[in-house]
């Protein structure tokens, strides 16, 4: 497809509460909207980075920079065939996932909306719907998490993940079990200990969990490898897994029995294709990360999720665990059994709301060819 413009939108929403982690605290969220126009038509996508560079290097300052200054300059103007073709004119970029990831999920509404095929379709899903489950950031007391929970749990998430860091772990997660002793529970702890800190996380074995996720450094494969011999619990890797080859390494060296795959990760949508079929192969559980996205990024999670080997619940969630207005006329809700509704419609499947977009844009750039 020509690619005839490319339309940034920095946009910076509210969320319903704020949201907590071992490297901070959240009250707004922000992240760029990508529009790629050719054909006649608008593919959308989101770049999760988001203003601090906590969960990742990557901020919406940086990819706003790489998307105007080294990406947009590959494509615009360019007849790009598909993602593959994508990935190859990007692959001397080095990093700058985020932004990758951003472009190629535009490409992929602006191929399904040409061939009038889903998102879900395209990928190779085999599902209507997904099991989803809720992140729960870190509470003012134990007692405090247990009432969130609670309201969660009464909404009719039926698998929660908590949040946690030194000093607010096993006590956490203890008062959680001890009150939802049936629940689907796991912890994350966003790289927040040491090999030799996390030696505190072994009375987790006995809370029967679905897994710790991430606990050693952002970039560490070896070392979680040692961790998972001392324990029971699998540990799940995240921000570790940047591409299918860490990937690869991660299933080699044992580091871990679980991998989350988030699209922006690792660089785009066929890449986290790539770590399910690696992983499927290798009888390795996956499940789909959130980054607290938009409608758009929502929907394109939802897509991935629905591949056969995204066995365990992702971090989905419904539309309004986060927003109270999204940028998309779409709205994704919780059903009765822990789902949510793959859309079906051609691309994505949504459509933007440009009265809520306007409202949430604090930069906008048009980019075309020269």
């Amino acid at each position: 497809m020509k690619i005839d413009s490319m339309i940034l939108h920095h946009i910076r929403m509210p969320l319903v509460a704020p949201f907590e982690t071992s490297f901070g605290r959240e009250l707004d969220r922000e992240c760029i909207l990508i529009i790629l126009h050719a054909e006649g038509l608008n593919g959308y996508g989101e770049c999760v980075a988001d203003q601090s560079p906590g969960y990742n290097y990557e901020t919406t300052g940086t990819a706003w920079h790489i998307l105007k200054d080294f990406i947009a300059p590959l494509m615009l103007g360019q007849d790009v065939k598909d993602a593959a073709d994508f990935q190859n004119r990007v692959s001397g970029i080095r990093g700058h996932h985020l932004a990758k990831a951003g472009v190629e999920m535009a490409l992929w509404d602006l191929m399904g909306k040409r061939d009038k095929k889903s998102l879900r379709d395209m990928l190779g899903g085999a599902q209507d719907k997904v099991e989803v489950g809720v992140s729960v950031g870190l509470q003012e007391s134990p007692e405090a998490l247990v009432r969130t929970v609670s309201d969660y749990v009464k909404a009719g998430y039926a698998r929660v993940k908590l949040k946690i860091k030194p000093g607010r772990d096993i006590g956490d997660a203890t008062a959680v079990r001890k009150a939802f002793p049936n629940i689907r529970l796991q912890v994350d702890a966003n790289s927040a200990y040491t090999l030799e800190t996390a030696q505190a996380l072994k009375p987790m074995d006995e809370l029967n969990l679905l897994l710790i996720e991430q606990p050693l450094f952002e970039d560490d494969i070896w070392d979680h490898h040692k961790l998972q011999e001392q324990l029971r619990t699998p540990i799940c890797l995240d921000e570790s897994i940047v591409s299918p080859r860490h990937a690869r390494y991660a299933i080699e060296m044992k580091s871990c029995r679980i991998i989350n795959i988030k699209a922006g990760r690792v660089a785009g949508l066929s890449q986290g294709v790539e770590i399910h079929d690696l992983c499927r192969a290798q009888n390795i559980p996956v499940w789909c990360g959130g980054m607290l996205e938009t409608g758009v990024g929502r929907a394109s999670n939802l897509a991935l999720a629905a591949l056969p080997g995204f066995v365990l619940p992702g971090d989905i969630s419904a539309s309004d665990r986060y927003y109270k207005r999204d940028i998309t006329h779409e709205r994704f809700s919780l059903n009765a059994d822990s789902t949510i509704d793959v859309p079906r419609g051609a691309g994505l499947g949504v459509t933007i709301d440009e009265e809520a977009l306007n409202s949430y844009t604090l930069a906008r750039l048009e980019l075309k060819p020269t």
